[in-house]
């Protein structure tokens, strides 16, 4: 009989908490309907002699992200405000933890580090909505993973 998964332990998708944290201040970030972090590897063309196909070589990586949630928070309004007024950039985390009791690998905490927006919605409205969300993008400079979820029976 094959190894195969079992349905419970595929994470239930709302099933996770997300923090933000900006300036020493941590915020439960409840209302966040989605959030996705991508890691892209940058990588350049090597010319090979004797080969007529080129190599790829990894030179670094870079880190983007996006996420939507109810507009009813001006956190981010602020970074975009107080950068408008000073220029300066303000970098903040986002801690993001993957937690199904009812499958059995357990937990995930994948910590984004130094996150920058990259621009932002200020105001806005639906006459016709019903509720109003926003999405943001992202990039972030680094990333810890301090909790990892458990490799399932069978892999």
């Amino acid at each position: 009989m094959p190894n195969t998964m079992h349905a419970k332990d595929a994470v239930s998708a709302s099933l996770a908490e997300c923090y933000v944290t900006i300036n020493g201040h941590r915020y439960n970030f409840m209302q966040a309907i989605n959030l996705e972090a991508n890691f892209e590897k940058t990588k350049v063309e090597i010319a090979i002699l004797g080969q007529t196909g080129k190599g790829n070589k990894a030179t670094g990586w870079k880190g983007t992200g996006s996420a939507t949630f109810y507009h009813n928070t001006s956190i981010f309004r602020n970074l975009m405000y107080r950068f408008k007024n000073t220029s300066e950039e303000m970098y903040f985390d986002i801690q993001v933890t993957n937690e199904d009791p009812t499958s059995s690998v357990g937990r995930q905490t994948v910590i984004l580090k130094d996150c920058n927006i990259d621009g932002g919605i200020l105001t806005k409205f639906d006459a016709g909505g019903e509720t109003l969300d926003e999405s943001m993008d992202f990039t972030f400079e680094d990333f810890e993973i301090p909790e990892k979820f458990t490799q399932l029976s069978g892999m």
